[in-house]
């Protein structure tokens, strides 16, 4: 405790670095939650492997590989989904022409305890390693993430993120063995990864703007009924944003969100009309658009 004590009291004597002028003029915070960046930096390149059902929805000509089968030759399920990212990483460091080397960290992250598929899957990968859970936000948290390492200190941060259907259902509902009846308002994951390097330079596209959300619990618990679950969080994270910027829903292309479902999507549908904001002319669900 005493050389504890001596350390802390040391460093408190000393001066305080400056704030470097980047630092200062790139990255700023506007609004409540919202970061602004007026140096944004690039995804560099994407890559993503699906699974078979993903295959055959109307996404399919837009996934990099496909597979025939949800085992992928390994014997679980768990092992399949570690296997699934980890190729798809390979694949993408391979695309972008990047050193592995130079690439200097990681935000990975999926659904199951202690995100084991990421970190059994990138453990060759031999570079710093953020694990990251953010169920269905979770590769845009790493996108998030990185991109603030982006501007303060790195040069490439892979983001990536991985699920699986059937090791979905056995962490957060029921193992399939057992044949329970899945009610209609029962998400179906994705089976598949997804992964992107960002990067200091490049012509695009940017990540001008982060707007990270707030915990909203309004009390659901039935775990059949996720979207109803995560569709006041995402509603409440699209308001800020709005407000923070000054932007409409009808600035933006796309609205995207994870993984609300049809009922979710709904509900934050109706939400942010409530609200004032009309996002239906634009606004899709992720797990609407795959299947």
């Amino acid at each position: 405790m005493s050389h504890f004590g001596n350390i802390c009291k040391s460093e408190k004597n000393m001066p305080r670095p400056q704030k470097s002028q980047k630092g200062v003029d790139f990255l700023k915070k506007i609004g409540k939650q919202t970061i602004k960046f007026d140096n944004p930096p690039t995804i560099l390149e994407c890559n993503s492997i699906v699974g078979p059902k993903e295959a055959n929805g109307p996404l399919a000509k837009y996934f990099d590989k496909t597979l025939e089968d949800e085992f992928w030759g390994e014997k679980s399920w768990e092992k399949a989904e570690s296997k699934i990212i980890k190729e798809n990483v390979n694949m993408l460091i391979s695309k972008s022409g990047v050193n592995l080397q130079d690439i200097d960290c990681a935000f990975a992250g999926d659904l199951l305890n202690q995100c084991i598929s990421s970190s059994f899957g990138l453990r060759d990968i031999n570079i710093p390693f953020f694990g990251v859970f953010g169920a269905c936000s979770t590769f845009v948290e790493s996108l998030s993430l990185g991109a603030i390492c982006i501007e303060s200190f790195a040069n490439y941060v892979l983001c990536a993120t991985s699920s699986h259907f059937c090791s979905a259902e056995k962490q957060f509902r029921f193992p399939l063995e057992l044949g329970n009846q899945r009610p209609p308002s029962s998400q179906w994951t994705v089976t598949g990864s997804g992964a992107a390097i960002l990067s200091k330079e490049g012509s695009g596209p940017f990540i001008t703007h982060i707007t990270p959300g707030k915990i909203v619990d309004m009390g659901i618990k039935d775990a059949n009924n996720m979207g109803a679950a995560m569709a006041p969080a995402f509603s409440q994270t699209l308001i800020t944003h709005f407000l923070d910027t000054g932007r409409s829903p009808n600035y933006y292309d796309a609205i995207i969100s994870g993984d609300l479902g049809h009922i979710g999507k709904s509900i934050a549908i109706d939400i942010l009309k409530n609200n004032g904001y009309n996002i239906k002319p634009n606004y899709d669900d992720c797990r609407c658009s795959y299947f």
